[in-house]
């Protein structure tokens, strides 16, 4: 965006029923959430660029939630923006979105975090000093890679003669169950710009803007996932989980390499985005060295090269109660993969 621009501003509706949920839930604290979306340059806009904001990510139980105190930017939210752009990139490369239609060349751009909202105490509905310095300083250092910042603020208990009446509001009213409202205020700032801006937002229905992947079972079911990681490593497997494309058709899956230490070949654990009610399937490939610092991604790349994909052993029947490792044992002894023995004490 230019120097001196301020974009439109459109939402799905997905996103404000998200915020007023996550609202709900922590009505005496504040609370927010990540926002992704796309950038689209104003070519039929009279030169004026439009945020698309697709999807609000909550952050883990590790948030720090009072009143007038509001702390995020977990690694597990970083983690689904990267699976939420990876993905979109993938659909960007097919020229599909995520139901397999066709993309529409207006969308064809990088999927983006775009800011963060947060529900404030009382009737606040602009961003405090204590948020705007954190913003200058978000922006002013380069590593964060942004230029901009949204910053849409939340607040409750509005009744209808709270709301004043205007003809070009830069906030939206959504009545709640108890004939009270959740007012929602938009606000702007760029590198350029000495506070925020106030933008006026359209919210369309969820069908006219591109949907984004459910997220994956390692990420929706943590504790799962650490259950079935330990389990591996505990029996003294070498595991790494990298995402990746398996079957050329997005969303990614969340593979396991792992490997027995003096094995010949490791074993490369696929399970689809939503497993366990998905099965997992396996390819095995000769075993390539790993030294420290190396990067996995790297090695995961050149291994799944070499590998080929192997069926599932003779009787082996899935179900939500097993777990990889299990797969993995009946893997190892249909193929005959072992640990290469302890060598044996010199007399």
């Amino acid at each position: 965006m230019t120097r001196s621009t301020i974009p439109n501003l459109v939402l799905a509706q997905r996103v404000i029923d998200k915020m007023c949920a996550a609202a709900s839930r922590f009505l005496m604290d504040e609370t927010g959430e990540a926002l992704v979306g796309l950038i689209v340059p104003g070519t039929h806009t009279n030169g004026i660029p439009t945020l698309y904001v697709l999807d609000t990510i909550a952050p883990d139980e590790s948030a720090v939630r009072e009143w007038g105190t509001f702390q995020q930017g977990d690694d597990r939210q970083d983690e689904i923006i990267w699976w939420l752009q990876e993905n979109w990139r993938i659909y960007r490369e097919q020229k599909l979105d995520k139901d397999g239609r066709y993309l529409l060349p207006k969308w064809d751009v990088p999927l983006r975090y775009l800011g963060d909202w947060h529900k404030q105490p009382g009737f606040m509905i602009q961003p405090s000093q204590g948020d705007l310095m954190t913003a200058r300083n978000w922006l002013a250092d380069p590593s964060n890679g942004m230029d901009f910042l949204l910053a849409p603020i939340l607040t409750l208990g509005y009744s209808p003669s709270d709301i004043p009446e205007t003809a070009d509001p830069t906030f939206i009213t959504i009545p709640q169950s108890d004939d009270t409202s959740v007012r929602v205020d938009f606000w702007y700032i760029d590198r350029q710009g000495r506070d925020f801006t106030a933008l006026r937002p359209s919210v369309y229905p969820n069908h006219l803007l591109p949907g984004l992947p459910d997220y994956p079972w390692h990420l929706n079911d943590e504790s799962r996932f650490h259950a079935e990681y330990d389990l591996l490593t505990r029996n003294g497997l070498f595991t790494a989980l990298v995402l990746w494309d398996a079957d050329g058709t997005p969303p990614l899956d969340v593979c396991l390499l792992t490997a027995r230490p003096g094995a010949d070949q490791a074993v490369v654990l696929v399970t689809p985005w939503n497993y366990p009610q998905q099965p997992p399937h396996a390819r095995v490939a000769p075993v390539v060295d790993i030294q420290d610092g190396d990067d996995i991604f790297t090695i995961f790349e050149e291994l799944w090269d070499t590998s080929h994909p192997v069926a599932d052993p003779p009787g082996w029947v899935w179900s939500d109660g097993r777990r990889l490792y299990d797969y993995l044992l009946a893997l190892e002894d249909h193929l005959g993969i072992e640990a290469a023995p302890p060598p044996e004490d010199k007399p």
